[in-house]
């Protein structure tokens, strides 16, 4: 009898799942994005026995690090003003507690406990030493930086040429502290995506993440208050970021990963096709469990092989824009053909 490692040399060879993304190689293309998943250890270490590929970590917000800073010389400097002759007096204070100190030890102990790369995402977009961060944990052992800029512009005088520039800049600042693959996660919402992906690749980034989702607030008509509502998102929000990615792919230098809408094993099948070399996924684990992974995985791998596909970078860009018959679907000429399909449905 065969042991279990034996393979009948006449059984066509499993499809090729492995992947490039940022300079890393990957397993395959499921990537569990930024989410409170990554908090616990044991909970990465799970996704990792399901196969995900890579995991980034939850957010380091701006407002977090600035926070320590401020802390910091509040009691570094009431300290100097009560112990003038004791210059190297330090007043006990714990800042583990602090969103900085302790993102750096959970990424240090992530790295210590799972194989699979370890990404870290610093979430901001003002000016200022907070970006600094970015070598520290380049020096915690981030396997890549992903910089998330989520920013809603409340203020009419701000003109939106003025915003851009500030993102490129901060986007500049990253990639001069540090030397590990650079990703950027951007908004859907500027006025020529295009063009700030260009720009954010000049600047210096490596990968592009499409797209972040902004979290709309709702209102407790009962308690007249402002509530922040967290809603997962479905495939059918899959369908904005998988356009761009397939607007994007070639003509943008850059490595793509697709977030956002990623559910199924046809979800990832598409974002691939598009152009996406990685997909992150988050809410369908949070809702589902890293079982989740393991499955869309054995899909995947047998949609390929029923379609004669031998890798998964065969099919990397293969619908994207420049690849498909009718480059025009993506762009005006799709808006008109679905007004038009409704046609029918009118009485």
């Amino acid at each position: 009898m065969p042991d279990a490692g034996y393979r009948d040399q006449r059984e066509p060879p499993m499809a090729d799942l492995t992947t490039d993304y940022l300079g890393l190689k990957l397993r395959n293309p499921l990537v569990v994005s930024a989410s409170p998943l990554s908090r616990k250890v044991e909970m990465v270490q799970r996704l990792e026995d399901a196969g995900a590929a890579a995991v980034v970590m939850y957010s380091l917000f701006e407002e977090e690090i600035n926070h320590e800073r401020h802390e910091l010389d509040y009691f570094l400097g009431r300290g100097a003003l009560s112990h003038p002759e004791a210059t190297g007096y330090l007043p006990s204070v714990a800042f583990d507690g602090y969103g900085p100190s302790r993102y750096l030890k959970q990424l240090e102990r992530l790295k210590a406990a799972v194989h699979i790369p370890v990404i870290a995402s610093l979430n901001g977009v003002s000016a200022g030493g907070w970006v600094e961060y970015a070598r520290r944990i380049e020096q915690a052992g981030a396997d890549a930086l992903e910089l998330n800029l989520y920013y809603v512009s409340v203020d009419p005088d701000l003109p939106g040429i003025e915003l851009e520039q500030a993102q490129v800049n901060l986007v500049r600042q990253a990639r001069e502290q540090v030397s590990i693959p650079l990703a950027v996660k951007l908004s859907p919402f500027y006025s020529s995506i295009p063009n700030m992906a260009q720009r954010f690749a000049d600047a210096g980034a490596n990968g592009l993440v499409l797209f972040n989702r902004f979290y709309q607030p709702d209102l407790d008509l009962e308690r007249l208050e402002v509530a922040p509502r967290v809603v997962f998102s479905t495939s059918e929000d899959l369908l904005l970021p998988l356009r761009w990615v397939a607007i994007l792919c070639r003509r943008v230098d850059v490595d793509f990963a697709l977030t956002g809408g990623v559910h199924t094993a046809q979800d990832v099948l598409k974002a691939l096709m598009a152009g996406a070399s990685v997909t992150g996924m988050a809410s369908e684990l949070l809702a589902h469990g890293p079982a989740r992974i393991a499955q869309m995985l054995l899909e995947m791998e047998n949609w390929l092989e029923e379609h004669e596909y031998h890798s998964v970078r065969q099919m990397i860009g293969s619908m994207s824009q420049h690849a498909v018959d009718e480059p025009a679907a993506f762009e005006r000429a799709n808006y008109i053909r679905a007004l038009g399909s409704l046609d029918h449905r009118l009485v």
